[in-house]
Parts: C-alpha cells; structure tokens; sequence
C-alpha cells in the first residue's frame, strides 16, 4: 500500500529543500527552496516518533558526513542514507547505523553502468541485498526516462524501463543492461529511490505517466520523488501504481516551509493505510 517516505536533504551541512535541476558544481546556479534553521537530527529524531520507516538522508555533495552521521546515531537503523557511497563506504555507512545504503553514480563510472560496481558493493555488504537500496533517479528525454547522475547533471547509458525478462540476467549482465534496467537490477537490491529531477523541488505535479510505469514494472518496493504538493498526490500515486509506489513530499511540506501539505497530515494517511492493510 502506498506510504508517505519522509526525506532530509543535506548540501552544505544543512538541511535544504532544492530544485533538483539546478543542482551542480557551481553553486551560483543553485535555487534553494528552503534551508531548515533545525538540525538533521531533528528531522531524524521526528521521524522516528511518527514511526515512519524508510526514511531517506541524501548528502548532496561534501561537507554532510559529520551531519548525516548525526541523524543516524539520532534514529540508529532506522534511516537510509544516500549521496557518494562506493564499495568502500558501504559497510562503513551500516556500522555507522544506517538502514540501508543508496547507491547512484558509483554504479555509472564515465556516465556507463558497471555490473563490476554493483558487484562490489553488494559484496561489501557481504552480498546482502537488502541493505541496498539503488537510485534509478531520471531525467526524460525524447519521451525516455533516463538515469541521471551526479547531482542529476549527467544522463547515463541506462533507460529506466522494465526491460526484458528475469532469464536476460542469467545470459549476461553487461549485455543485458542496455535494454533493461528493472528486471535486471531487482535481483540485487531491497528497493528503488526514484527522484524525476525534472519535477524534484518544483511542486508543479508529479510524473503521471512515470509512476503508472513504476507500478506496471516494479516488483520490489520503490519510492518516487519530484513535484509532490498536495496530500491528494499520495492519493493519486496510490491509485496511480496501485499502491505499489510510495511518494516522497519535501519542498511542500509545512516542516520545510511550504503550505501544500502538513506533516502530521501525512503522518496520519500513513497511519490510516495501516489500519487499511489490517482490515
């Protein structure tokens, strides 16, 4: 059933709301929605007590480390975090309390996906794959979502679709990945973070057609992120994905100065699908 998935944006050591495509090594082209006066470990130690599981912290460049480390001593393994884990942080970030772990460019070096990375990170984690969390974040060009990295800025050679069929993987992984990405990387994770960086911080709506295909092809959980405003959008994303999509909001939240959407709002949704689930 679909959840509210709450988020702490780090950039700079600070918790930030930002429209996610103007991020970039230049921080002149940055537009910044909001920067939160209240700790990382605030937020973390909310969302805990609202009980809200699979929470994410994504570090958005240097300077988060000691921050991050901060929030998840705040809420130890409740939180997943995310933003330059490689094969030798991985296990690092768990020890350190995290949940899970997020990985996005190390799996892309020269804007290509590796099946070697992948393979070193999972063995980092001692081929546990569920403490890995893989983030397919896009951008759409010519009518395809493609996979974006660093901070969204580089498309990569991965299409986010369903792709072929399980046995795809069994004939060859670097083959394979260049008509597939779904059925080709659930065997080696927990879940998806999906942010649209083309909708992330805009509040303009979130990617209709996006979320329908996520439900269509996802077997495992995903959360969808970019241009959640209302508490209607989780209504929408659940009836969108058939409940098979969680929906992160951040810029509209009350707790990140917006006026969409009240956090204690979407606490309580998540409480009363709970209550759904158990009738």
């Amino acid at each position: 059933m679909t959840r509210f998935r709450p988020c702490i944006d780090l950039h700079s050591g600070q918790v930030k709301q930002i429209v996610g495509g103007t991020l970039s090594n230049t921080s002149a082209n940055l537009k910044t929605n909001y920067v939160s006066e209240q700790p990382a470990s605030f937020f973390a130690s909310l969302y805990e007590e609202h009980a809200l599981n699979g929470a994410h912290v994504i570090m958005l460049g240097p300077g988060n480390d000691e921050v991050a480390q901060e929030a998840l001593r705040t809420w130890p393994g409740g939180l997943q975090i995310g933003g330059g884990i490689t094969a030798d942080n991985a296990k690092l970030w768990v020890e350190r309390g995290a949940e899970k772990v997020i990985v996005t460019s190390y799996l892309f070096p020269g804007a290509r996906f590796s099946p070697d990375r992948l393979e070193a990170v999972l063995e980092a984690l001692d081929h546990d794959t569920e403490k890995l969390v893989i983030d397919l974040s896009c951008r759409k060009k010519n009518g395809k979502w493609i996979v974006a990295m660093n901070k969204w800025q580089t498309p990569t050679d991965m299409e986010v679709n369903q792709g072929l069929t399980c046995c795809s993987f069994l004939l060859g992984i670097a083959d394979a990945h260049r008509q597939e990405s779904i059925t080709l990387l659930e065997p080696r994770c927990s879940e998806f973070l999906i942010h649209a960086a083309d909708n992330e911080g805009l509040q303009r709506g979130i990617d209709e057609e996006l979320v329908v295909r996520l439900g269509e092809w996802c077997t495992k959980p995903v959360t969808y992120a970019g241009g959640g405003r209302h508490l209607e959008d989780l209504e929408l994303v659940k009836k969108l994905s058939r409940g098979k999509v969680d929906l992160t909001i951040g810029s509209a939240l009350d707790i990140f100065g917006g006026n969409g959407v009240s956090f204690d709002e979407c606490s309580e949704w998540n409480k009363q699908q709970s209550r759904i689930d158990h009738l």
